[in-house]
């Protein structure tokens, strides 16, 4: 795992690469590669590239940038491709000589051989950035499902900066709040478009690579996920296949010259994954967990299950408030933009624990998205079930009556087929939103001019061939949801200077789960009906058939008794009000409700750390 960062200027700017702004790019991320630092610069100075190394596999030889034989192809590299080697012996016999056995060296010749295909032979995580210096072409590059970051900025000249993190480009640019992104970002967790809440800032999006020749640049999609034909496979076959895909991305992620383990939760996933690793190493493996200083919090005891079970050489760290709420600010910066999820915080804690141990870990990422893991997917299909018996059996002046009285409380009846129209948009995205429609018409001041916070979403359903209802909403998820979960594991590991690895997301095992019938991810009312039958003589009755429990976090009691101050500051003060962003009287109106104990917690963390990101990045305030 490793940071890049990069520079490119087109004929028509007057501007030359400056050794000393590459060099801060480069060093603000110094985190994610504290092994190694090296730069590249054109001899015009019109091009330099930065690399930040955590050395992982040949780490006596995998030094960054890397080059061809002849050194006319360059490149900077932050990910793993697993299968590397299986190229070797083929690249060799077409002529091509490797001087390291890393899988950088590997990116650089099916470059050479295939240039933007080669991206359908890399089965891994990654981002990079291969300077053709004969071709004068730049050529970024992300992963199918965004496991690896990157973010760039295309000025007005042509120009072209990147990097592994937005704190970087912040070197080249002023940051500035980009209001159009605020609809989607306070309705959904993440986003399925290019912008960031930074103006100038985009994300080149997984599963696309960006072409930059002399100040344009072509950007073009080369993976999506397909849910259609189905496979026809007998419950057995499909178990036994599943579970043979499943093994093998688990064996794969293994691949390291150093010391791995990986994050036990205690959930299904993780303790899968502990499973596979327990037969396929020889060495009791490290595992790591991290609950809180809460006794009505407490879930280690089933981390504790799966540890004894397999004999790992188990670590735990237990979080305070304090701890929670003093490294805000920090992680905040780690994030780049405000952060989204509470377990954000604990999943830092628990990679600097891992950190004393190992560099690298296996992580759970990924199988609720390609299995059908969420509870709002099993209650949005019973919620249209019922909703279609519901609009045949009543007329339409009862229901328009009915919804008129429902819509007035925020309770469970107001989150139904009473209130909500029967589609995605209505039923599935705004009912399981942060703050909807209705409430962003009350949070935003009249001066922010709102977006619809689902369009981008909708518009992936006319990309997909997803056909089944359940599938349509797996791939919005996919797109939409999961990145922005990746970016928590990516951001927050990489803060402790760890690599994490994802086998749900082996593309190979994505393809085969993508396309196997409904019934197989979720069936009578058991969700990842396939993962569950492939452990079934694995794991314990007690995580075997543990409902998915999202990971919780306190906030809720503690931010109602001794860290009432925090509301006060980031939601209430003078200071957020003047900015004229929220509407002040809907505010107090939420943190008045909270306070007496309705459960908005997840409402006044996203305006915590949108206030905490806000005073960092906007303002440039020192907050740690």
């Amino acid at each position: 795992m490793c940071g890049i960062s990069g520079i490119a200027y087109s004929s028509i700017s007057n501007k030359t690469v400056e050794l000393d702004t590459l060099r801060k790019m480069r060093d603000l991320i110094s985190h994610r590669g504290p092994d190694e630092a090296s730069e590249f610069v054109e001899e015009n100075l019109k091009l330099g590239l930065g690399h930040r190394r955590l050395s992982i596999v040949d780490v006596e030889g995998g030094h960054q940038p890397m080059f061809n034989e002849d050194s006319s192809i360059v490149i900077v590299y932050n990910g793993e491709i697993y299968n590397h080697a299986d190229y070797r012996q083929e690249l060799e016999s077409k002529g091509h000589h490797y001087k390291t056995r890393c899988d950088t060296e590997a990116i650089v010749h099916l470059y050479e051989e295939y240039r933007e295909s080669c991206l359908q032979k890399l089965r891994g995580m990654f981002a990079f950035a291969i300077w053709d210096r004969r071709r004068q072409e730049l050529f970024l590059a992300r992963d199918r499902f965004g496991v690896k970051p990157l973010y760039y900025v295309h000025d007005k000249e042509g120009n072209l900066f990147f990097a592994s993190e937005i704190k970087s480009l912040l070197e080249v640019i002023k940051p500035e709040l980009n209001y159009e992104v605020l609809a989607e970002r306070f309705a959904n967790y993440g986003s399925c478009d290019e912008q960031t809440f930074f103006k100038s800032v985009k994300q080149l999006l997984p599963g696309c690579y960006l072409l930059w020749k002399d100040g344009k640049i072509k950007i073009e999609k080369y993976w999506d996920l397909n849910f259609e034909p189905k496979h026809i496979y007998s419950d057995e076959d499909a178990i036994r296949e599943w579970a043979g895909l499943f093994r093998e991305s688990v064996r794969m992620r293994l691949m390291s010259d150093v010391p791995l383990g990986m994050f036990l939760s205690g959930g299904i996933d993780s303790s899968a994954i502990c499973a596979v690793m327990t037969q396929e190493v020889k060495d009791p493996i490290k595992t790591f967990s991290v609950g809180f200083d809460d006794k009505l919090s407490d879930e280690l005891q089933f981390a504790r299950i799966v540890a004894e079970k397999f004999k790992t050489e188990h670590y735990e760290v237990i979080i305070s408030p304090r701890q929670f709420f003093d490294s805000l600010a920090h992680l905040t910066w780690q994030y780049d933009e405000p952060i989204s999820f509470e377990a954000s915080i604990p999943l830092y804690f628990v990679s600097l624990l891992a950190s004393q141990h190992v560099k690298v870990v296996l992580t759970g990422e990924g199988s609720d998205e390609i299995l059908a893991g969420y509870a709002r997917y099993q209650k949005f299909l019973q919620l249209i079930h019922y909703g279609k018996r519901y609009e045949s059996l009543v007329p339409d002046s009862v229901r328009h009556l009915i919804k008129r009285v429902v819509e007035t409380f925020e309770n469970k009846l107001s989150r139904t087929f009473l209130n909500y129209k029967l589609s995605i948009e209505d039923l599935f995205l705004d009912n399981f939103s942060v703050f909807n429609c209705k409430s962003q018409m009350a949070l935003f001041s009249e001066q922010i001019k709102l977006r619809d916070p689902y369009q981008s979403r909708l518009k992936l359903l006319t990309e997909s061939d997803a056909t089944e209802l359940l599938d349509k909403l797996l791939y919005i998820d996919i797109k939409a949801y999961l990145p922005e979960l990746l970016m928590k594991q990516d951001k927050m590991s990489m803060a402790a200077s760890i690599e994490s690895r994802v086998p749900f997301l082996d593309y190979k095992l994505a393809e085969f789960t993508a396309r196997m019938p409904i019934n197989m991810k979720i069936r009578s009312a058991v969700t990842k009906w396939l993962l569950r039958e492939a452990m079934r003589r694995h794991l314990p009755d007690e995580i075997l058939h543990r409902k998915k429990v999202g990971f919780a976090v306190p906030i809720n009691r503690w931010l109602r008794s001794d860290y009432r101050n925090i509301v006060q500051e980031y939601v209430l003060s003078d200071r957020v009000i003047k900015r004229g962003i929220f509407n002040s009287e809907y505010l107090k109106q939420l943190a008045d409700r909270f306070f007496a104990g309705k459960d908005d917690s997840s409402r006044i963390f996203r305006l915590i750390t949108f206030e905490i990101w806000y005073r960092q990045f906007i303002e440039g305030e020192k907050l740690f």
